[in-house]
């Protein structure tokens, strides 16, 4: 007879000896995840004794947990702003410092206005559905060069029932041409490709083209760049994320495609994490 408090205390255990950094959070997700109820079930009935079906089934998610398979791809779910996104192998999980793109666009675009963004190498959708559902008026359109990824997307907007979003298929802005924006945002792939924390944590399990980008790095944020001041309107804006050492030489990436005033912001854990700059066609006060 095992009861909730005594299966919490051996899944931790073993999360623990596996290498994990929340071996108690950890367990009570896989734990509420096997028996099919919310985190704070456990905790208002530690005394419950589990059923062999429900044993049976936390024993085999602390086995995938423990060959180092990410908690989002083993829920099939992970939450990003105010949102809750099917997420699998194909996509990349989104994380906490990524909302930082919703952040600045929802704080640096006019709300009402009927604006035009783009949102590349969308994955699960996560950016797109994120601004789509807190600004109405906005069209949006998201891309990915991955049919798998962009199907996952396609699930979480129908789900969401988000209609002012459009999802293509393509190569970054290849898809959206001879369209304009007034904003185009990206989290794109911009590890460099030996990195070694390719081989650690979650980054073993997501799909690499999602993650690497050449040998700095950059090679996908200098190709965005380098269509964007074409299809960006007059003072149109765009955003990048990318890696914490990575601010100065994207702003001068920026700054070569003929973008103005470079700027970057950083994520709550002081790391510069997002890198913008504005189109201008016509005559600037700003060299």
């Amino acid at each position: 007879m095992t009861d909730i408090r005594r299966a919490l205390g051996e899944g931790a255990r073993r999360l623990a000896a596996a290498g994990s950094d929340e071996p108690r959070r950890e367990a009570e997700i896989l734990l509420a995840e096997g028996m099919g109820r919310p985190r704070a079930y456990l905790f208002a009935h530690p005394d419950l004794t589990l059923s062999e079906a429900t044993l049976a089934a936390f024993e085999g998610l602390l086995e995938r947990r423990s060959a180092g398979e990410p908690i989002a791809y083993i829920r099939g779910r992970q939450a990003f702003w105010s949102l809750e996104l099917r997420v699998t192998p194909a996509t990349l999980i989104p994380r906490p410092e990524t909302e930082l793109l919703v952040e600045i666009a929802l704080a640096e675009l006019p709300a009402a206005e009927p604006l035009r963004v783009a949102d590349l190498g969308t994955g699960c959708g996560a950016i797109a559905l994120a601004l789509a559902s807190e600004r109405p008026r906005w069209r949006l359109w998201g891309v990915d060069a991955s049919t798998e990824a962009l199907a996952v997307a396609e699930q979480n907007r129908q789900r969401l029932r988000i209609s002012n979003l459009d999802l293509r298929l393509g190569i970054w802005l290849d898809p959206l041409a001879g369209m304009e924006f007034d904003a185009i945002l990206s989290n794109p792939p911009y590890v460099p490709s030996a990195d070694p924390h390719l081989g650690r944590g979650d980054l073993r399990f997501e799909p690499r083209e999602a993650l690497v980008s050449g040998a700095d790095g950059l090679d996908a944020i200098r190709a965005i760049a380098a269509r964007a001041p074409a299809q960006l309107v007059p003072g149109g804006e765009i955003w990048i994320e990318h890696g914490w050492q990575q601010g100065p030489a994207v702003r001068e990436v920026l700054h070569r495609a003929g973008l103005i005033g470079a700027r970057t912001w950083s994520d709550l854990g002081g790391q510069e994490r997002v890198t913008g700059g504005t189109q201008c066609r016509l005559a600037c006060d700003i060299p």
